[in-house]
This record gives structure tokens, C-alpha cells and sequence, in this order.
């Protein structure tokens, strides 16, 4: 460590700067245009030094999007040199490999001057509303299909606005008003970004970010090679089977090697890549893989760039986890999620009560409804809700709670506000919770109501209908995914279809898994559970041996 900062200065910067990141988040939230932004929170800010390296996220950020900016911006200046940036610009990409691993995120990335030299980038990423093609949808067979494809290009330059990309946008998409809005607030948040950055800057009294940055990245890497070299150095082994597509199962490989401070999960064996949308790029893997290790072994300190390095990750070419384009990848997050589970479960063998057992909301269910409303107005929405999160060897898991994404459930008047989607019910599921000496969280059921004059389109993203989330040493899974319409007929998991008005859907988001063995769970928390309807009496008698007195 650097002797330039003292501790107590040092903390009062890094804390300013991550302010200056939710300053920007704040920015793009209240100005965003669609429900996906608005209420659900599904984008993320960040604070990135000269070289690109992250200094600072918005607090409530999606981790595989703080995981992925860094890399985007630096492919950013292969496309556009350093030297052709200008103050006023926006550079904008939706390319999966560089920016967040499908077309419907937009990355954009602004640069920030001061005193006329370039001292940093502010970046973010949002989720569109739509992107055109299949839109977001599982069942592409290649990329092409999946939507419009952006290579990084100005949407603003200088200030003034590339009118070619916002008609290609506009004349593309199905909710143009709200997709371009989106991209407008994300414009917002790069400028509020920089005009924090430079006021830092005036403040401090310094001319540039490059010791602050290289003090605070040094700072995130130590802490986290301790956390490491806390460990004992081993490898260990761990697997996570899927649904995959239709026959095409999956399942994930992972490795996990400690040697000294340095880390690594390899994923050698796992499935192939498909010709369906599940693949994970190597970016996205990345992200996802390390951010549950820095969730297990150093929650606390803030995250950048540093706190990255101390792990490498390792995936085969022309795997689910490493795809040869133009592999399809619209729905990479319904393998991208599943890492946790793997890396959790090499983990629980040598640290059970650092980890949690896996979520039913990993991978998130994700149900997209299109079409027209009863005044003729063009919509586009998606139902964001979550599973249970997996236990822990210390409490519970909590009831419909994001894990590893953290996306927000939105809210359900507003959705209803916006298109011809009626909310019957939306209620903790009963049983759902994988038992154990901790309970898994539970999942939830919602019913809704086709309430149009027309058709409406539905894509489903869902896994967990044949493997539910396990439990770890000795805990019972959770329960398993289901769509189904109200006569019993249920949807592709992974596919678009079509429901005609009047129709009833039921879509249940799993339970998390048990955390030991349930024979050890405090008859206190039986009886608790019974009493508040979290568990029937019939499920506690089959499954901790408590007597039904009924």
C-alpha cells in the first residue's frame, strides 16, 4: 500500500466516489421510460479510471453487468481510439461479446475530462424493453434472430445526437418511444457521472483519478487475496444439472483450486454449446462466477477492479459457458445463474457456512407478454418476480428474494396499468421452501388474466421444471418451476406461444434448498412455520416427522 492517502481520507474519497456512481443510477432510474429500468431495476452504473479499470459501482448495481463493463469500454477504444473520443460523446453497443452477453442490454460507455485531458469513463447498462427480431426469447437457433446488433458506434457525438442509430433503433423495435427513452435516461446518468467526477476532482484538489484509483484497486485485491489464503489450498469438485432444451439437458462442471491467494474454477467438462439460446458467453460466465466468490469470501469491502484479480476463470471453447458465435445467447442467464449452485457446492466442502444453497430464482423465470391493448396501443412487458433464496447454515432462506441477479420484483399496478394483464393472486407458495435443519426460502405463485381483445405473445425463460434447487449437506430441494394455463396445459419452458384472451395463466417461482439435515431443525421453527402456513402439516409430518394432530 501507498503511503500517499491516510486511511481516514482514503475511506471519505471511496465512499464519495461510489456516491457519485448512485448519483448516476438515481439519474438513469427517474428518468427511464419502461418498466424493466423503472421498476425492476435491471441496469447498473460505474465509475471507470483512464484505463478503464472500475473504481466504483451504484450500490443496488447487477453484478454481472458491474462484472462486464471494464472489459466493454477497453473493446470500446479498439473500435473508436482513444484519441477520437470527445467530451458530449456516448458510445453505445449491444454486441453479446462486448457488452452484456445478449442484444436486449444496452452498454454505453461517456468519456470524462477535466482541464481538458481524459481522467476517466462513466458506463452503464440497461435492459431494453425490446430489441426487435424474436425479441427476448430462448428458442432462436442463432444470433440473428435473437435482434438488432449494435456494434459500438456514437449515438452521441459531441453533444449532438446521431439521428442514423436512433432511426435504425426506432424503425426496429416494437416499443420505440420507451426503447429510445431508456437510452436517454442512460445518456443522463453518463453525464451526471462525469459532472460528479469533475467536482470530486475540484474539490480534492487533484488533477487526475490514477493514485486514487491505483491505492483503492490495491486495497480491494488485498482484502481479498487475505480472504483467500484463509482458505486451505485444495481443489475440489462440484456439478449443477439442467433442463436445458427440450432433450438437449445441460449440465455444469466446476472446479475450484486454491493455491496460496489466487483462485481459480475451471469448468472443463461441461455441456457443449447448443442451437439455443442458453449459452453463456465468456463475459457473462466470468461475472458470474466471481461475483458469488466475492459474495462468500469478502461481502464488506467495497468491490473494483482489484477485487477481481486474485481469480481466474476457465471455460472450454464451444461449451454452454464459452459459445462460438453466432451462438444464440438471449436467455444466457438461465445457465449464466446456475454457476452459483456449482462453485457453492465445491465451497461447501471446505466452507459450509460461508455459502448458501442454491435459490429458486437461480436462474431467474423471466415470462415477456406482447401485443395490443384495448385501445390499440402497441405493449410490451415483462412479469419480474423471484424464487426463494437458498439456506444458509445460520437461518432460513429468505422468501422470494433475487439471487445471484438482484432485479426487483416491480410493481404489479403498474404492470396492469400498462398492458391487459390482470394480477388475480401473488402469494408465498406453501411447501415450496426445501426442508433441512434451515428451511430453504419460499418461492411464490401468481395467477393472472388475459384481459385483451387480441392474442397476446408470450416468451418464457425458465429452467428448474425437471432439477429443482438442491440443498446443501444433508437439506432437501426445493420445489420446481411450472407455467401452466388454468386447465393444467403447460408452456415450453423456453419457448414462445401465444394466449387468447380470457385465458388464466399460473406460473410458480421455486423454493430455495434445505441447509442440513432436516431431522436437526428446531421443533420451535416446525411449529413456527406450521402456524404461519409456510409449511402444510402433511409436509411437515412426511418431512421432519412431526405428528399431524388434525
Amino acid at each position: 500500500m501507498s503511503d500517499v492517502f491516510d486511511p481516514i481520507s482514503l475511506e471519505i474519497y471511496w465512499s464519495r466516489l461510489i456516491s457519485i456512481a448512485d448519483e448516476s443510477a438515481a439519474a438513469l432510474l427517474r428518468t427511464a421510460f419502461s418498466t424493466v429500468v423503472r421498476e425492476s431495476n435491471d441496469f447498473t452504473t460505474v465509475l471507470m479510471d483512464a484505463d478503464c479499470n472500475c473504481l466504483s459501482e451504484n450500490t443496488a448495481g447487477i453484478p454481472s453487468f458491474v462484472g462486464m463493463l471494464p472489459s466493454a469500454v477497453r473493446s470500446f477504444l479498439q473500435h473508436i481510439p482513444r484519441e477520437e473520443w470527445r467530451p458530449g460523446d456516448c458510445i453505445i453497443t449491444n454486441d453479446p461479446e462486448i457488452g452484456s452477453g445478449h442484444l436486449p442490454d444496452i452498454t454505453m460507455a461517456a468519456p470524462i475530462f477535466y482541464k481538458d485531458r481524459l481522467v476517466g469513463f462513466s458506463g452503464s447498462i440497461a435492459h431494453l424493453p425490446d430489441i426487435g427480431g424474436a425479441g427476448w426469447a430462448g428458442d432462436c437457433r442463432e444470433l440473428v434472430e435473437e435482434g438488432l446488433r449494435l456494434m459500438p458506434v456514437k449515438f452521441i457525438s459531441e453533444g449532438r445526437e446521431n439521428t442514423y442509430v436512433t432511426q435504425l433503433l426506432r424503425h426496429n423495435v416494437r416499443a420505440p418511444d420507451q426503447v429510445i427513452g431508456d437510452i436517454y435516461a442512460q445518456v443522463s446518468a453518463q453525464r451526471v457521472c462525469a459532472a460528479g467526477v469533475r467536482q470530486f476532482l475540484e474539490d480534492t484538489g487533484m488533477d487526475d483519478l490514477v493514485l486514487l484509483s491505483a491505492e483503492l484497486r490495491a486495497r480491494a485485491e488485498a482484502a481479498m487475496r487475505k480472504a483467500i489464503v484463509a482458505l486451505p489450498d485444495g481443489s475440489w469438485t462440484s456439478s449443477v444439472r439442467a433442463d436445458g432444451f427440450d432433450a438437449d439437458e445441460t449440465f455444469i462442471n466446476c472446479r475450484l483450486t486454491i493455491r496460496g491467494s489466487d483462485l481459480e474454477i475451471d469448468f472443463e467438462g461441461t455441456s457443449p454449446q447448443i442451437n439455443r439460446g442458453i449459452n453463456s458467453v465468456l463475459k457473462y460466465t466470468t461475472a458470474y462466477a466471481t461475483y458469488p466468490i466475492k459474495c462468500a469470501l469478502d461481502p464488506e469491502s467495497p468491490r473494483n477492479e482489484g477485487s477481481f484479480q486474485p481469480v481466474s476463470v476457465k471455460a472450454p471453447v464451444g461449451s454452454i459457458l464459452n459459445p462460438i458465435f453466432p451462438a444464440p445467447v438471449a436467455a444466457r442467464q438461465l445457465t449464466g445463474h446456475l454457476l452459483t449452485g456449482a462453485i457453492y457446492g465445491c465451497l461447501a466442502q471446505v466452507v459450509p457456512e460461508l455459502v448458501v444453497a442454491e435459490s429458486g430464482s437461480a436462474p431467474t423465470l423471466r415470462t415477456v407478454f406482447g401485443g395490443r391493448t384495448r385501445d390499440g396501443q402497441a405493449f410490451n412487458q415483462v412479469l419480474f418476480a423471484s424464487g426463494g433464496l437458498g439456506a444458509s447454515s445460520r437461518m432460513d432462506g429468505y422468501g422470494c428474494t433475487a439471487f445471484p441477479s438482484n432485479t426487483g420484483a416491480g410493481s404489479i399496478e403498474v404492470l396492469e396499468s400498462v398492458s391487459p394483464l390482470l394480477v388475480r393472486h401473488k402469494e408465498l407458495a406453501q411447501d415450496s421452501g426445501g426442508a433441512g435443519r434451515f428451511r430453504g426460502g419460499l418461492g411464490q405463485d401468481v395467477v393472472l388474466d388475459i384481459q385483451s381483445d387480441s392474442p397476446v405473445n408470450i416468451s418464457l425463460l425458465s429452467d428448474r421444471h425437471k432439477y429443482p434447487p438442491q440443498g446443501l449437506l444433508g437439506g432437501r430441494p426445493g420445489s420446481k418451476s411450472i407455467v401452466a394455463l388454468s386447465d393444467g396445459t403447460r408452456l415450453h419452458p423456453k419457448s414462445r406461444s401465444v394466449l387468447q384472451p380470457g385465458e388464466t395463466l399460473h406460473i410458480h417461482f421455486p423454493g430455495g434448498g434445505g441447509f442440513g439435515p432436516p431431522a436437526d431443525r428446531d421443533p420451535a421453527a416446525i411449529k413456527r412455520d406450521i402456524e404461519f402456513g409456510y409449511v402444510s402439516q402433511d409436509a411437515a409430518e412426511k418431512l421432519y416427522g412431526v405428528r399431524n394432530d388434525r
